[in-house]
């Protein structure tokens, strides 16, 4: 039997770090899924100990301060993009408000690091979010560019096939014969 599974990375992530820092007895203060502080001075031991339980799943301490800013602007990109409440705000404006630094100095620094643009980012991970949509929802291409902000269907549209090489309709097509030849008769 097979089974699909859906899940939350944001919140996975979120809840590793606090099951691992409070089996591990740290203070800390969970900032973003990018960034925490911790709040005691921790020995040499405990630093050691916590390296290594977050290294068995893949996830290292960061201590260039430019590239944790870069998985900070993805992240709030990624949240400000799933958060329809934020629709009407500009995403230069969500950035420095909410990562507390000038959008120039953002927009230095991811280029800097990724050798593309914030925009550039947000267009990829937004037309992600449209595949996810066509994919695990019913909702119409309508509802979808309404979602996500778009001024219309044509610009969704437009930006979905310049990115991808196909129509949403095609890449829709094309997901369902796949889902549908994957599951047993």
């Amino acid at each position: 039997m097979r089974f699909f599974v859906k899940y939350d990375f944001n919140i996975m992530c979120k809840t590793f770090l606090k099951e691992h820092l409070n089996a591990l007895g740290i203070s800390y203060a969970l900032n973003s899924i990018n960034e925490l502080t911790i709040t005691e001075d921790l020995s040499p031991e405990k630093e050691k100990a916590l390296a290594e339980a977050l290294q068995r799943y893949g996830i290292s301490i960061e201590n260039n301060q430019k590239t944790t800013l870069v998985e900070r602007i993805k992240s709030a990109v990624d949240s400000m993009l799933r958060d329809h409440a934020h629709s009407s705000v500009k995403l230069s404006d969500y950035l420095a408000e909410n990562l507390h630094y000038s959008y120039a100095h953002l927009s230095a620094v991811f280029s800097e690091n990724t050798y593309s643009s914030i925009e550039n980012y947000a267009i990829l991970r937004r037309v992600d979010l449209v595949k996810e949509y066509l994919c695990n929802t019913n909702l119409t291409l309508t509802e979808i560019a309404f979602k996500l902000n778009y001024s219309s269907v044509a610009h969704l549209s437009g930006q979905f096939k310049k990115t991808t090489g196909l129509t949403p309709s095609t890449f829709q097509r094309i997901m369902k014969k796949k889902i549908n030849h994957s599951q047993p008769n």
